[in-house]
């Protein structure tokens, strides 16, 4: 599945300043390991956020924000936005710092072996 490769450039222009940046394809898309924990990715035309569980309620209600469902369970700390809610460089860098936030308190997913 494709993914959009001009967010994908903007994600990585946001995060070029930080050690131990990785991408991954995965979920159909690419996702930005941070410390060996999923933090932000692209999926298809969506920038996708892992942000505080606690704070998702919130975040839903912001513009072009939804939750991330990809098998009828929705997955709460982790949202999509589409365009309409990354449009301006002030809400970009909003949703990236959301997930930077939360990815210092986050547990880091068991590799597999």
């Amino acid at each position: 599945m494709a993914y959009d490769e001009t967010l994908a450039e903007r994600i990585r222009k946001r995060l070029a300043t930080l050690p131990n940046i990785e991408e991954k394809k995965m979920m159909g898309g690419l996702t930005f390991m941070y410390n060996d924990k999923m933090c932000v990715g692209v999926y298809k035309d969506q920038l996708m956020c892992r942000i505080d569980p606690a704070h998702h309620e919130q975040a839903i209600i912001r513009p072009g924000c939804k939750t991330m469902d990809f098998t009828t369970r929705p997955m709460i700390g982790f949202v999509l936005i589409d365009e309409s809610g990354i449009n301006s460089p002030k809400d970009f860098d909003y949703w990236i710092g959301m997930a930077l936030d939360y990815n210092k308190k986050a547990k880091s997913s068991k590799k597999r072996k």
